[in-house]
């Protein structure tokens, strides 16, 4: 079989029809069996897809024909078609459910008004020239930087991105208004909307990492100022960008360091919890503790 791969990109840029765009990307990844998520919006698309690599190559191809698409940075990860149950195209009012629609404007270029774009090297550098003035800022769900995340960053307490825009309007992070603040995510797509909502807001210095966490994790490894592994919303669940890095996340049930996760096996619960393997073998739904439990069984976990 044909060698696969995983592809993870996203490009800001006016579509004034998105239901066609979403028509043509959805033509375009099943004329090439591909799987994997693509989401459409006004502001421009958002995806992850996995196959074969000369069909990925291809699609990358044909994306970039389309106009204000050429300039889209495709990041390549381990993994196929078969990390996805199926193939996915949609057309959402946003390619990142930020609940702020009419908040994010966009031209060719890209987001108009966001953060300072900062490739790896400079983030060293910002860091070497400003020490500990430097605030490195979570951009995603609180649950995926238990496993991984920048040293010292702060952890917005958000489980969806949706809590992103009441979280910074909340006032708590008004300290860090006039201190250099680098944002940073997974490819950097939720970065773009976030550093965009901050400086709107009064935060004077703000950055994003270009790239997100997958470029910086090719360039520096386990060396640099990230620590741990990456989550990723997929059947990988966990990926690593040298051997051996350092496991941060706690396990739930034995309080043992493990970059895993798992499904709670309460059906009225089901949330996704840090477990190492030996405790997800004998995990059990009388072990959930996150959801308020009715029946006296259940009670008794």
């Amino acid at each position: 079989m044909s060698q696969q791969k995983i592809i993870l990109f996203y490009g800001f840029t006016p579509f004034a029809d998105p239901v066609a765009v979403r028509m043509w990307q959805q033509t375009l990844a099943e004329s090439l069996n591909l799987r994997g998520r693509v989401l459409i919006s006004a502001h421009g698309i958002n995806g992850t897809l996995g196959g074969r690599i000369k069909d990925l190559a291809r699609y990358i191809k044909m994306t970039k024909q389309y106009p204000g698409l050429k300039s889209i940075d495709f990041k390549w990860s381990q993994g196929s078609r078969e990390d996805f149950p199926k193939l996915s195209v949609r057309d959402r009012e946003e390619i990142v459910s930020f609940g702020a629609p009419d908040e994010l404007v966009v031209d060719q270029s890209g987001v108009v008004g966001g953060g300072v774009h900062l490739a790896p090297e400079e983030v060293h550098a910002l860091v070497a020239a400003r020490g500990d003035e430097v605030v490195f800022f979570d951009g995603r769900n609180g649950f995926e930087a238990e496993i991984g995340r920048f040293k010292n960053a702060i952890v917005p307490d958000v489980q969806t991105t949706h809590d992103f825009i009441a979280e910074i309007d909340s006032g708590k992070y008004d300290h860090l208004k006039d201190v250099p603040v680098v944002t940073y995510c997974t490819g950097g797509v939720r970065c773009e909307i976030l550093s965009s909502v901050m400086l709107s807001r009064g935060f004077n210095e703000v950055y994003q990492i270009d790239g997100g966490i997958v470029r910086y994790g090719e360039a520096f490894g386990n060396s640099g100022l990230w620590e741990g592994s990456l989550y990723v919303f997929d059947k990988r669940m966990v990926i690593d960008f040298e051997k051996n890095p350092v496991e941060i996340g706690e396990c739930e049930l034995c309080h043992s360091n493990t970059k895993y996760f798992m499904n709670c096996s309460n059906p009225q619960c089901r949330k996704l919890v840090v477990m190492c393997p030996s405790c997800q073998k004998i995990h059990t739904p009388l072990d959930c503790h996150h959801v308020a439990l009715d029946s006296p069984a259940q009670q008794a976990g």
